[in-house]
């Protein structure tokens, strides 16, 4: 596929998202929008300078941190855009704008899903710690495992049939590569999950009384 083609698509797939938003009928507000630039940057710098690349493009990061981070403060589509913004162009400065059409995918699943776990399963807004702080960690480590480690089947499924057909791989080395980056990625969750938690745990308390996060779960 050329370079145009890939770009083509790639703006194929920005439309298709910010078209699910509009349906989706998410507004966002001024402070929104900034928390939602601040963590794509925070994921590209993730991504940029705290990566250790791996065979055949798989690389341990932190990027997916601030996708999920973001899907838990806000909602779902504020940490997929968050993600697929932030990362999509982490690839594109890393020189691999391939991979930036699967990464705006990838990272756009992971916040909806971690959005809807989030919002409209277990109500992390609603819980108040002091009512049961075990059960409250239990519930936004729940929250923000489910889109992370949803990625460990999504990114190595995607990842196949991008080196397959954008990359014209042959499928025995791309079914090769789509293991290695399942095993790498599930390293990335489980280590972006506690630091999701963690960072959730520390920074949800200050916002909700400064008045920079909605109290109430949007999904």
């Amino acid at each position: 596929m050329s370079i145009t083609a890939m770009w083509l698509l790639l703006a194929a797939v920005v439309i298709a998202i910010v078209f699910f938003s509009v349906l989706y009928k998410r507004r966002f507000t001024v402070k929104e929008l900034a928390t939602i630039g601040v963590m794509a940057a925070l994921s590209l710098v993730a991504y940029l300078f705290f990566r250790i690349p791996f065979y055949g493009g798989s690389s341990f990061h932190l990027g997916n941190t601030f996708t999920a981070l973001t899907a838990l403060l806000l909602d779902g589509v504020s940490g997929g855009l968050a993600g697929a913004i932030g990362l999509a162009l982490a690839d594109i400065l890393a020189g691999d704008p391939g991979y930036a059409i699967t990464t705006f995918i990838l990272k756009f699943i992971i916040g909806i899903t971690c959005g809807a776990v989030a919002h409209k399963v277990v109500r992390i807004k609603q819980q108040k710690p002091e009512n049961g702080k075990a059960v409250y960690v239990a519930k936004v480590t729940a929250a923000a495992a489910s889109g992370l480690l949803l990625n460990v089947i999504t990114d190595p499924f995607l990842g196949y049939f991008r080196n397959v057909y954008i990359f014209g791989q042959e499928a025995s080395i791309a079914t090769v590569l789509s293991k290695i980056a399942g095993g790498v990625t599930f390293v990335n969750s489980v280590v972006s999950t506690v630091i999701v938690v963690v960072l959730y745990l520390a920074l949800a308390p200050a916002l909700k009384k400064a008045g920079l996060l909605d109290s109430q779960d949007r999904g």
